[in-house]
């Protein structure tokens, strides 16, 4: 790993500082204050403030649990303030990703690919399902 490719590197931040890579930027606390901050600006994207905020925990949330699923670094800080610790699954199929400009290598290309299998299809399948549920019941809805 090259550590001038992180932005966290250039300011001197370590890999396994609480705010280096993975730290309390990954945590679930964190997930939700920027969900509450965001909560502001509900208003002007036409949304409720619920759904904002629900719409931006699971979002942020998301990040750092899949990360949790890498076979690589130093883990996350999912329960950053009350803990340092940096967490894995026990099962961890994803590969972790090459940082910065090694994203885009024959590395980083084996890296979506395991995402294409564990990730993006099942989400895919998954979308396509809700989507189909709620068309029957929007229809089922409007012949009632």
């Amino acid at each position: 790993m090259k550590c001038q490719q992180s932005l966290a590197f250039r300011f001197g931040i370590p890999y396994a500082s609480q705010f280096g890579h993975r730290g309390f930027s990954h945590s679930l606390f964190m997930a939700v204050v920027v969900a509450l901050i965001l909560t502001l600006f509900a208003k002007r994207l036409g949304a409720s403030r619920q759904w904002v905020f629900g719409f931006i925990a699971v979002a942020m949330a998301s990040h750092p649990l899949l990360d949790a699923l890498t076979n690589g670094g130093l883990g996350v800080a999912l329960w950053w303030p009350w803990s340092d610790e940096r967490f894995f699954f026990p099962l961890t199929p994803i590969q972790v990703s090459p940082i910065g400009r090694a994203f885009f290598s024959e590395r980083g290309l084996a890296v979506l690919l395991s995402e294409l299998g564990t990730i993006w299809l099942p989400c895919l399948v998954l979308g396509l399902m809700i989507y189909k549920v709620r068309r029957n019941l929007t229809q089922r809805n409007t012949q009632a």
